[in-house]
């Protein structure tokens, strides 16, 4: 029989149960509307995060509303807000300032045009006389000169002796060119793998406009042939590049997925991977493995042993030498909680974890504005960085405690306490980035350019199209004109020795452009 003093505890203890039930439900009911959520946002698109709540319900439950339909929904311009009562005070509206008129670069050409007053403006409409020139008026408008395509003659002027009948025939030399005995000079062949790796146009559309401006017909299968030997030849100029990065003690890693046709039964592509390596600020190196098995960083980096950072893809463990130190990326850590934010805006939790992590990259913006060297970046992080990361790391022991193992807080409270020596380690080494965005801005090219070339031909032409996009995207990292490049370096470059053509890397041919040598 139960005793008075448990008579009197057993509501306070039904209490509590029911209290701890209901929070594990209302718990429970969050997952599920964050996994309902993304289930929507998977459906709807790549941009369908920017929908709220009411807008994905609209496009789910009402059959012929479509996607931009409500996209465009999405992107109008919020209702009028209430006309405010006598004891609203209303902020006043701050005027965007206006950027004012674009100015043109001073490099462009400038071309004048000078327009004359017609005759019955020459004279003065008082007294008749002949006016004067006192000025101009002049503004300036971007203009362009259509391509115009033409045939190049060559006439190579040939020799012999009238007098000697055993003297031979000699001609004029013949000028190294990409595509040897080509119909297409190397402008023309340069043209084309720009704008297939770097305006992401395919060859098709290339023959096609070729068609259409030249009246050339010209087949994918040609076009592909000059871009082939271009990726054949830079092939040993990729290499050299990858010796240099190794030559370092830091590096960024990344990789994506590229599809190859394998003419198989099946009639799908093989899915393959391109790794990038590079270094922020220098070149960058794509390497193409037919998997995204540990071997595709293994084989490239050898007993490398520097500072290498990536994601928590389990690949890159395991590798280099073994002196490698891995370190993590900030920025991976703080999409986990930008996740959890989109798929519940009023997670306090998330917010405040994102608007920490954007503490630590504000300090990285400073700086970086301020040009501060390695050792100053150090110093800055060791006083201002390092609290600031030990109360995010303290945050999410505390989340990994208290939230549902599938919630989107949990998950990225767990990722960052799985990646926290390599994370910790970025704000120990000054040289080192936070984040890995430098190396995954390098990539957006490649998943642009797939949306539009759609595969590699085949696993042989993978490592060729690995070398044009290391060229293109070292270019563009490093500010030089990859067409001037390319034009400079590939005539004659299967006669260079390897000595030679580690010269010709676009590091060094920018050094040399530089000096003036």
């Amino acid at each position: 029989m139960r005793t008075k003093s448990q008579q009197i505890k057993t509501p306070e203890a039904r209490i509590l149960n029911l209290e701890r039930e209901l929070n594990w439900a209302l718990m429970k009911i969050r997952v599920l509307e964050e996994q309902l959520r993304q289930e929507r946002i998977r459906r709807m698109g790549p941009h369908s995060e920017k929908l709220s709540d009411l807008q994905l319900e609209l496009l789910q439950f009402e059959p012929l509303v479509t996607v931009d339909e409500v996209e465009a929904e999405a992107g109008r311009s919020p209702f009028p807000a209430p006309a405010p009562g006598p004891d609203t005070v209303q902020d006043k509206p701050k005027a965007k300032a206006h950027p004012g008129r674009q100015k043109f670069s001073a490099s462009l050409r400038r071309v004048t045009e000078t327009i004359a007053c017609p005759p019955e403006l020459c004279q003065c409409p008082a007294c008749g006389a002949e006016t004067a020139v006192i000025g101009h008026d002049e503004s300036e408008m971007l203009d362009v000169e259509p391509a115009a395509y033409f045939v190049r003659v060559t006439r190579r002027e040939k020799r012999a002796c009238r007098r000697c009948e055993q003297g031979t025939v000699v001609a004029a030399p013949v000028e190294p060119r990409i595509v040897e005995k080509g119909l297409a000079s190397d402008r023309i062949v340069i043209d084309t793998v720009v704008a297939k790796y770097c305006d992401h146009l395919p060859l098709y559309r290339q023959a096609a406009m070729l068609e259409r401006e030249a009246g050339l017909e010209i087949s994918r299968a040609t076009l592909d042939g000059w871009v082939m030997r271009v990726g054949e030849l830079l092939i040993p100029v990729v290499e050299s590049m990858r010796r240099d990065l190794l030559e370092g003690t830091y590096l960024q890693a990344d990789e994506t997925t590229v599809g190859v046709q394998t003419h198989d039964k099946r009639g799908s592509n093989h899915e393959a991977w391109l790794w990038q390596y590079g270094r922020p600020g220098g070149e960058t190196v794509f390497d193409f493995r037919m998997g995204r098995d540990r071997d595709g960083p293994r084989k490239f980096l050898g007993r490398w042993e520097g500072i290498l950072q990536s994601d928590g893809y389990k690949a890159y463990d395991e590798i280099g030498g073994p002196k490698l130190l891995h370190v993590g990326c900030w920025a991976h850590a703080r999409r986990k909680f930008v996740d959890a934010v989109k798929l519940n805006p009023r997670d306090v939790n998330a917010v405040r974890m994102v608007a920490s992590m954007d503490a630590l990259f504000r300090i990285e913006a400073e700086a970086r504005a301020s040009g501060l060297t390695s050792e100053a970046r150090l110093v800055l992080r060791r006083e201002r960085s390092g609290a600031v990361a030990l109360q995010i790391h303290n945050d999410c022991l505390m989340l990994a405690k208290r939230e549902l193992p599938q919630s989107a807080v949990r998950k990225g409270a767990t990722y960052l306490l799985n990646q926290w020596t390599r994370l910790n380690r970025c704000l120990e080494y000054g040289e080192v980035e936070i984040s890995n965005n430098m190396a995954e801005n390098s990539m957006r090219p490649v998943a642009l350019g797939r949306k539009n070339w759609l595969h590699v031909g085949s696993e042989a032409a993978g490592a060729k199209v690995a070398a044009m996009l290391s060229v293109v995207e070292s270019c563009r990292r490093l500010g030089l004109p990859v067409k001037q490049y390319l034009a400079e370096v590939l005539p004659g470059l299967n006669h260079k020795l390897r000595s030679e053509v580690r010269l010709i890397t676009p590091r060094r041919w920018a050094a040399s452009r530089s000096s003036g040598l």
